[in-house]
């Protein structure tokens, strides 16, 4: 799959107040500084679609753009940036919170994990969320153009290693690079087969709101 078209639509503060609920809808998300905006922009073949900046914390609402006209794509905000007050930090959380577990066409989560660095407690502690609530998830390691062959694979180790302790089996893992494309394709084949799930759950015909939800399996 190549996207052709991918458009803004909407940012907002409060999920009842994100586009109809009529296709299916995957999110981005991780902590601040991942490159969640330029993997976005790789994706959509769009170098200025997601906003982009060397400061943390730049998307500070639920941004949506329809792709293709067949799924959504949502922009999260980033979780772990300091710079911001407490009050303003709990907003983020509670309106991040409300839209994963209410959204509902929501097909897949998109957590983005840092491969430059070992595994951090904010990321496992947002994973552990989504699998405690069902929320359908897949991981991306981001830079991996940063590191060589190596050092990726040993990073891939250490995250399986974590994770290893609540889940099994293992949400699935696609190693990427903004720069390179490298996973690109992958990510893009893991929407493509996921909306045809979507599509085979919806009765031929009928445009109503899709529930892909599946479940998240943790140990215990």
């Amino acid at each position: 799959m190549d996207i052709k078209k991918a458009e803004f639509l909407s940012c907002c503060t409060d999920y009842r107040k994100c586009p109809e609920a009529n296709l299916p809808e995957y999110a981005f998300v991780g902590r601040s500084n991942v490159g969640k905006s330029s993997l976005i922009n790789r994706l959509c073949n769009n170098s200025s679609l997601a906003k982009t900046s060397s400061t943390p914390g730049k998307t500070q609402a639920i941004v949506h753009f329809r792709i293709d006209n067949s799924w959504y794509m949502a922009d999260l905000p980033g979780y772990g940036y300091a710079r911001i007050t407490k009050k303003q930090r709990e907003k983020w959380k509670t309106m991040t919170r409300d839209y994963l577990l209410k959204r509902p066409n929501l097909a897949c989560v998109f957590v983005l994990v840092d491969l430059r660095i070992p595994p951090q407690k904010l990321d496992l502690d947002f994973i552990r969320f989504l699998g405690e609530n069902s929320v359908p998830l897949c991981l991306i390691g981001t830079k991996a153009d940063k590191i060589g062959d190596r050092a990726v694979a040993l990073s891939l180790q250490a995250i399986q290693k974590a994770l290893s302790e609540e889940w099994d089996p293992l949400p699935p893992f696609i190693v990427s690079s903004a720069q390179t494309g490298i996973g690109k394709d992958e990510i893009l084949e893991f929407i493509q087969a996921s909306n045809r799930k979507c599509e085979e759950a919806s009765n031929p015909g009928e445009r109503k709101p899709v529930s892909p939800r599946g479940r998240a399996t943790r140990n215990g």
